[in-house]
Formats: C-alpha cells, structure tokens, sequence
C-alpha cells in the first residue's frame, strides 16, 4: 500500500456508526430480523463449538434459556469448566449481539469493547435488564443474557476502541503485541468479516462511508501469517441475502 492510498479514520468511522439506530437492524445494516438475524447468530455459534469440543466436554444440555429462535438447530454446548472460567473480548460489540446470544451461552465471563456510545449504552442497558431479571429493557427490546440473572457468568463494558477501525492494524488484537495477552496455547482469537471477491492476488478496498478497509480472503491469510498467526479453522457464513459482501469466519492461533 501507498502513502498516497486512503487510511481508516478512527473518528471518522465512529461518527458515521452513531448516525445508526442502535438496535440490530443498525448495527446488520438493514438486516437485523428474520432469516438473516438467525443465520447471523447461529452460524458463528456452530463455528465455535466445533473449535472448543476440543478443550471441553460436551454435552446436551436444556435450552430452557437460550434464544427461541436457535432451539431447532440441536446445538451441544460445550459445559463449562468447574475450576476455570473461560474468558471472551467481544471487539466492536455493537448493541451486545454476538456476547447474549453467542458469547454467554458458551463462556463465563465476557468484555464488551464498543467505541460507538449509542450501541455501548444500548448493550449497558440491555445487561442491566437482564441482571435485574427483567425480559424488556429501557428500549423495549427483549433480552435475556444468559447467567446474568443469578450471577452465574458476567459482563464488563467499555466504551472504546483498540486504536483503529482496522482490525489488523497496529494496536488491535491481530497486531503480534496485543496477541501476547493470550492465557495459553489454546487461547483463540476468532475474525468474523466481510470479504470482498479476488482473481489471484490480494484485494483491498476502502469504503468511504464508514472509513473502513474490506480485505479479500487472500490479503487476511496475508495479514494473519505476518502477525504470526496460524488458521485452524475457516468457513464462509451462508444464508445471508444476495447483495451483500460474502462473510468467513476465520479461528486462530500462534503459529
């Protein structure tokens, strides 16, 4: 890349994100109910059980509080330790989306990290429904954050960014420094994306709305071997209306 190609602008992106409503259909772009909202929500979900039955037991277990619209799928969740909770850093966690209805049923305690204050107070608010065991928040929605209620598992909010829009930028959590705050070897660190098409070589492209890169899947296999990373698992998220860039999900350790 040139000096002279365009550069993400931290302000510039959060400015435009809190012109959105904060609710799903903000934060998805239009797409925050029905069909899509699903596949949004359950396919990362199975993309991460199939990475952690391999640290935890797994087995069927009542879905007597999880999300109605995710019982049909048959998920086994992985059961969490007795002796060590498992920990998840939810970058750009929006309105809390992927932490209630991904995140919580599979970890006990999770950091929601959002530089846009409408979507972080939306989460707040909607965490502190759930604590008081309540099923609508102050905005109306329903919410029901697994574990919160009986302070079983919790949550922390902060309202910031790790330096950049970026995601492989300097100082975010695929920068060879930031990855070092891992606990161990099986510690993962999971991208979920837009990625745009490709012939042979890697593609970049800037999107001025947002001040945003969408990187082809060759320029993040690119990024992720220069920071020292390694793929243990990939798959491109279906479902999703035509239209819109593809998604992958891409998990990963040290090299």
């Amino acid at each position: 890349m040139s000096s002279t190609d365009p550069v993400p602008d931290l302000e510039a992106g959060i400015q435009y994100w809190a012109t959105q409503p904060a609710n799903y259909d903000g934060v998805l772009g239009g797409f925050g109910t029905g069909v899509t909202q699903i596949s949004f929500l359950t396919e990362p979900l199975h993309f991460l059980v199939s990475i952690l039955l391999d640290r935890v037991a797994s087995s069927s277990i009542s879905f007597q509080n999880y999300p109605q619209s995710h019982r049909h799928f048959g998920v086994s969740l992985p059961l969490q330790s007795e002796t060590r909770r498992v920990r998840a850093l939810d970058v750009g966690a929006g309105v809390g989306r992927v932490t209630s209805d991904v995140l919580l049923p599979l970890v006990s305690d999770v950091v929601l990290l959002e530089p846009v204050e409408p979507f972080i107070n939306e989460a707040r608010s909607r965490g502190k429904a759930s604590e008081s065991g309540l099923e609508i928040n102050d905005s109306g929605y329903r919410v029901l954050w697994k574990g919160i209620a009986d302070r079983s598992k919790s949550v922390t909010f902060i309202k910031g960014a790790l330096q950049s829009f970026d995601p492989v930028a300097p100082g975010t959590p695929l920068d060879r420094r930031s990855r070092k705050a891992l606990r161990d070897a099986r510690s993962l660190i999971v991208v979920k994306e837009n990625i745009c098409r490709e012939q042979s070589e890697p593609v970049t492209v800037f999107d001025e709305q947002d001040s945003s890169f969408t990187r082809s899947d060759l320029a993040f296999k690119n990024v992720f071997r220069d920071a020292g990373l390694k793929i243990i698992q990939e798959k491109i998220q279906h479902g999703l209306p035509e239209g819109l860039f593809p998604v992958k999900m891409y998990a990963l350790r040290e090299a």
